[in-house]
């Protein structure tokens, strides 16, 4: 489905430790959340849209889409979300997908476009790092990814690099933020408040 909009997901299935617990997504940001800044930066360049999340999906329901539990038990972190990411999408009849990391408000508009032009597996990078869970990935790869989970596998980069994933560059802007900047801790949000 080349010329289709690419099914994305949004991988909030973390514990956000470093926040004092509880979601990250759900914080608020600007007029809403971080999760809908989000949604608000994939509607236009993808398709159906959906949250990887664990627990009651109940609270996320102001975002209006479909929540999708780790398929995979023992909370092993975002590759479970990767994989839950593939087999929603195989569902839809999706040949790849977008996923995104659910505490990076600052996502570049172009993001779905540039990476399908690099071709699946392909995943983002800026300012000389690689981020993984901003990725584009084909559906087919659910199998082996299942597999690496089972063999205790948990690190994103290490599945992309095994898998031959294209990284493909994001400029920063001048004086504004990494279009990857992640909100990990709560110096991390006053921090980015000012770009907002």
């Amino acid at each position: 489905m080349p010329d289709s909009p690419l099914p994305a997901v949004i991988v909030a299935g973390g514990l956000a430790r470093r926040m004092g617990g509880g979601d990250k997504g759900l914080r608020p940001w600007g007029g809403g959340t971080v999760l809908s800044a989000i949604v608000a930066r994939l509607r236009p360049q993808a398709g159906p849209l959906a949250l990887n999340a664990n627990g009651d999906p109940g609270r996320f329901a102001a975002l209006g889409l479909p929540v999708l539990a780790d398929p995979v038990e023992g909370r092993p972190g975002p590759l479970a979300g990767l994989l839950a990411a593939m087999l929603w999408a195989e569902g839809l009849g999706a040949d790849r997908v977008l996923t995104v990391p659910g505490d990076a408000p600052f996502l570049p508009s172009d993001l779905a476009r540039r990476l399908a032009a690099a071709g699946a597996p392909a995943i983002a990078a800026s300012a000389g790092r690689t981020h993984p869970v901003a990725g584009l990935w084909p559906v087919e790869l659910a199998a082996p990814l299942r597999q690496d989970l089972a063999g205790g596998l948990r690190r994103v980069e290490s599945f992309a690099r095994a898998q031959g994933a294209n990284a493909v560059e994001f400029p920063v802007p001048r004086g504004g933020p990494d279009p990857f900047l992640n909100l990990n801790t709560p110096e991390d949000v006053a921090a980015a408040l000012r770009w907002l």
